[in-house]
């Protein structure tokens, strides 16, 4: 693999996820995938894909794996949304977080930005997008706070 495109896809993580995350989410020998026209794809480590790099906005789409790796390597924690113990089950089968499930959530958490959904017993559920920004979710009672895109009992079934 290519030196800078490790020094790139580190570099987005950081400026997505929080200084220094990159190296801690991205080791020395992950695998990176390009499209057809060159450009970095998706990122694997040890055949489990971490992340996919969105030609949208070039920030990362996290799996389920990648949260897990982001949310165990990484301090202080950071884009988090931590649902109700009822909610999980269904939060982990890929279905969206309203916010009068959210128990707490991380107050810097924008909207739009890529978060990981975690349990009460901090095992993370799902990957999502938020909708809400991390204040609100805590304070609101009505609405989607996070559009989940895979869900952890989604991941393990296929």
């Amino acid at each position: 693999m290519k030196l800078n495109a490790l020094r790139k896809i580190r570099s987005i993580a950081d400026y997505q996820f929080g200084k220094n995350v990159g190296e801690r989410l991205f080791p020395n020998n992950v695998e990176v995938v390009y499209s057809r026209t060159g450009r970095i794809r998706r990122i694997y480590l040890d055949e489990r894909m971490l992340a996919t790099l969105r030609p949208r906005d070039g920030l990362f789409s996290l799996t389920v794996a990648g949260a897990k790796r982001l949310w165990e390597c990484v301090q202080p924690r950071r884009l988090w949304v931590k649902v109700q113990d009822e909610a999980a089950p269904f939060v982990a089968k890929g279905r969206s977080v309203f916010a009068k499930h959210v128990v707490n959530a991380d107050e810097d958490t924008r909207p739009q930005e890529e978060v990981v959904v975690i349990s009460t017993k901090n095992e993370v559920l799902a990957v999502g997008r938020a909708m809400l920004s991390g204040k609100e979710m805590k304070a609101f009672r009505r609405g989607v706070a996070v559009r989940v895109r895979r869900g952890a009992a989604e991941e393990e079934e296929s």
